[in-house]
């Protein structure tokens, strides 16, 4: 009896432990957008959205409407690669000034961490900012920033301070997805 016991538990432990993998596999998809050359992982339950003359792509939760993924793609001096427009931190400097908080905007980019990793012969640059809105509301902001084929393709995430920690694993597994080709 008791060997029947112990070998029920151990059936319930290995499923209970291989289904958690799949799950966490299947809170993402994919999308690849092979005219522009890139591609990423975004949590499921979220929307596609069409936004007039803005990013070339966005994500949105369809319950928390705020969060979201964008990719933005800008063109680049002819021949420049990733490294030659600036460290990690100069970069994201830049845009946490022109793109997260630009002037007359009434926001405010704090740059929290910039770090550099290649994957596959490219190089992109991680960045991470604190950006506090004119109602001093605070967001959380991930970026990552790559150059291919003449162009500087920058795919951010955001979402509200007060659903960072919540939220913040899932992010940055979809951030560290994002590749260009």
């Amino acid at each position: 009896m008791w060997k029947r016991i112990t070998v029920i538990i151990l059936l319930v432990l290995s499923f209970s432990c291989s289904n958690s993998g799949v799950a966490n596999a299947a809170a993402l998809k994919s999308f690849v957008d092979t005219n522009d050359g890139y591609q990423f992982l975004y949590p499921n339950g979220w929307v596609q959205v069409k936004v007039a003359n803005g990013p070339d792509v966005v994500f949105h939760d369809i319950i928390e409407t705020t969060e979201n993924i964008s990719v933005v793609i800008s063109p680049v001096p002819k021949g420049k690669t990733l490294a030659e427009l600036g460290t990690p931190g100069e970069v994201g400097y830049k845009l946490g000034n022109n793109a997260l908080a630009p002037e007359g905007s009434g926001r405010k980019a704090e740059l929290v961490n910039a770090e550099q990793r290649e994957v596959k012969g490219k190089n992109y640059y991680l960045l991470e900012y604190l950006v506090t809105l004119p109602n001093n509301k605070q967001r959380h902001n991930l970026a990552s920033v790559a150059v291919s084929r003449g162009k500087l393709f920058t795919f951010n995430a955001s979402v509200s301070e007060r659903r960072w920690q919540k939220v913040k694993s899932m992010l940055e597994e979809t951030i560290d997805s994002f590749a260009v080709y």
